[in-house]
């Protein structure tokens, strides 16, 4: 099994996760992050970390939130690795929570 980065990261791109992943799953995008799915050890380190609530186990994917699954698979495969905490966008917390944010992901 592996984590999923949920939609609520778009636009906040909290970092925080990154610093705990023992094994550099996460990619980073314009504005989201994504974790492989072939890297993940579900180590389950990620998951307090994130300020979002973006990230959850695989099998625990909220309804209306599985697109988010195959979605990090395929971005994994784009984006480069992130390895270090960055600041998080200057707005990111009035985005944390807003609901429908699929259509701000910037590829």
């Amino acid at each position: 099994m592996t984590f999923v980065v949920l939609e609520n990261c778009i636009r906040c791109k909290y970092t925080d996760c990154v610093e705990v992943c023992p094994v550099d799953c996460f990619h980073e995008g314009p504005n989201f992050l994504v974790i492989d799915p072939d890297e993940c050890i579900d180590c389950a380190l990620c998951e307090p970390e994130c300020p979002a609530h973006a990230i959850v186990p695989e099998d625990e994917v909220p309804e209306g939130q599985e697109p988010m699954i195959p979605l990090n698979a395929e971005l994994a495969r784009e984006w480069p690795v992130i390895h270090r905490r960055k600041d998080p966008p200057p707005d990111a917390d009035e985005w944390n929570g807003r609901p429908d944010k699929r259509r701000y992901l910037e590829r």
